[in-house]
């Protein structure tokens, strides 16, 4: 029920539907869920003023902290007029204790890529708003998951913010998935659009102590080793200016942030993530 004296532009929502939501099943793959906030300012939303409110996704990382990212964006949603998006993908999804499910985008028969977008047509369709385009946002886990999406989705990103993955998927047509997208169509059925990828905002941000290598040197036999794993470099920062290279190379602008003092620390970066998507929503409303 809505409280008393507050009258709903979308009468079908409720009083859980705003604020930080709690945690909801996707209905056709229930193994995985999101959780949502939506600011108090969009109770009365009409129409009109919905067509500028923007949808954030904010893809959580190993630790699965997606209600912590969605908080930390709250007073962000409150002052931009978006609601934030946070998925849940479980440890131990198939195979128990597999930690790294949605990274690559596609595990045993679970794309990742088609869960988020049910998610955001879904919350679309509740909210009355437009998610042709949102944003996308990933640190760690996330930034694997979200420049693997950009490869598949750019006409669905008005911005993405890669944050520090452990690795990358290079814009290179010489090697295969993931290490390279040479054979993008065949594992995915689609091909990189780089007119695509140009029109999208792209930040990529890492702190400038983040210099660990414990957790990211593949070796044979481990889970997701390949050819050619480690070909990026050593450290995250190595790997996201390797990323970055291929990018501009590409013709793809893109905003670096090395932020001093941070080590592999998400919610540190969170700053620096919403000076850029200030600019990004300002700019996908113009």
């Amino acid at each position: 029920m809505i409280p008393d004296g507050i009258t709903l532009a979308q009468p079908h929502l409720n009083f859980y539907d705003f604020g930080p939501t709690p945690f909801v099943a996707l209905p056709d793959e229930q193994r995985v869920s999101y959780c949502l906030y939506v600011p108090k300012s969009f109770v009365s939303a009409d129409k009109a003023a919905r067509r500028h409110w923007r949808l954030i996704v904010a893809m959580h990382g190993t630790g699965r902290t997606a209600a912590a990212y969605r908080d930390h964006f709250a007073a962000f949603a409150d002052a931009h007029d978006c609601i934030i998006l946070a998925p849940l993908f479980p440890v131990g999804l198939i195979e128990p204790g597999e930690m790294s499910n949605y990274k690559r985008i596609k595990f045993h028969d679970m794309r990742f890529d088609q869960l988020v977008l049910d998610m955001v047509d879904l919350v679309g369709r509740r909210y009355d708003i437009d998610v042709s385009r949102v944003a996308l946002f990933g640190f760690s886990g996330g930034g694997h998951f979200t420049h693997r999406f950009l490869y598949l989705h750019a006409d669905r990103l008005f911005a993405a913010s890669i944050g520090a993955p452990g690795g990358v998927t290079l814009l290179d047509d010489s090697r295969d998935w993931w290490v390279g997208t040479r054979n993008l169509r065949a594992v995915f059925g689609v091909d990189v659009d780089l007119e695509a990828m140009r029109r999208v905002m792209v930040q990529m941000v890492v702190g400038a102590e983040d210099t660990d290598t414990w957790e990211i040197t593949l070796k044979p036999g481990m889970p997701g080793w390949m050819e050619d794993a480690n070909i990026a470099g050593a450290t995250r920062i190595d790997k996201i200016a390797s990323l970055k290279a291929g990018f501009e190379a590409a013709g793809i602008a893109v905003r670096h942030d090395v932020l001093p003092g941070v080590r592999h620390e998400g919610l540190k970066v969170v700053g620096a993530v919403q000076d850029f998507l200030a600019d990004a929503v300002a700019a996908s409303r113009a």
